[in-house]
């Protein structure tokens, strides 16, 4: 069942062109920062606040910043779960995904397992996602021992996001990882977005600017990430504004 998250980015993506996610990691920031991080973004226009990463980010801390983002930014948060202990109760929604290309079955079905019940214990609307990781991977890459994709396969990456679509998931996630050199490649983005047809497809990971996410929304992406590239940003508002005006129809 779709719950009202979802038909957010999906209205978004129908009336906008795009979604714009702010990612942050409670690892990295304090909560007040997380807050603060969160409020510049949603006055820069971005659509909801993904909160997770790699590792860390669990327990009083995950929840704490939550809370925090929600009183800054008013906007829904989605989480961005590394395994079971990034859920907690606060948060509106979660991708519910699993990494297609990863080696280790944990990060295949056996933390999906295990946080099942927790996702229908606080209520948390999943999200289903299949989540692929491309060259060069980052530390997802590492922790998730994903099988990477490389860049010059684009094909491999459709293969992957097909599968994920005939496991009924409506929403592809091509992830280059954060801090890498360079995005997805658009010519990645293309193939799988004409592959999977009316399911959603996110891109994140490289994107630094209005004009590399105007490429990808261009090529078919209908959701942009952006953390790393928030984080490092002196003004957050300004660096949002630029990415949204850059992929939204006015």
């Amino acid at each position: 069942m779709i719950g009202p998250v979802e038909e957010m980015l999906a209205k978004v993506v129908e009336t906008a062109g795009a979604v714009h996610l702010t990612l942050i990691d409670p690892d990295s920031v304090s909560p007040a920062e997380a807050g603060a991080m969160a409020n510049a973004a949603a006055e820069g226009g971005t659509d909801a606040i993904m909160v997770g990463g790699s590792v860390g980010a669990a327990g009083r801390g995950l929840e704490e910043a939550v809370s925090a983002i929600k009183e800054g930014s008013g906007l829904p948060v989605i989480l961005f779960p590394s395994g079971v202990s990034g859920l907690c109760s606060n948060a509106e929604a979660v991708f519910f995904m699993s990494l297609l290309n990863s080696r280790s079955a944990s990060y295949l079905i056996e933390n999906q397992a295990l946080g099942a019940p927790l996702v229908h214990r606080y209520r948390l609307e999943p999200i289903p996602m299949a989540y692929v990781v491309v060259e060069p991977g980052g530390t997802v890459g590492w922790v998730g021992d994903a099988k990477l994709i490389p860049r010059s396969k684009p094909e491999l990456a459709t293969a992957y996001a097909l599968a994920g679509t005939y496991f009924g998931m409506r929403f592809v996630y091509l992830e280059a990882g954060s801090g890498a050199e360079d995005p997805v490649p658009a010519e990645m983005v293309a193939a799988t977005k004409r592959a999977i047809g009316r399911a959603h497809l996110i891109v994140g990971g490289g994107i630094r600017s209005g004009e590399a996410a105007r490429r990808l929304v261009s090529a078919g992406a209908d959701i942009i990430v952006t953390g790393t590239g928030v984080e490092r940003s002196e003004d957050v508002e300004a660096f949002v504004r630029e990415i949204t005006s850059a992929i939204k129809r006015r």
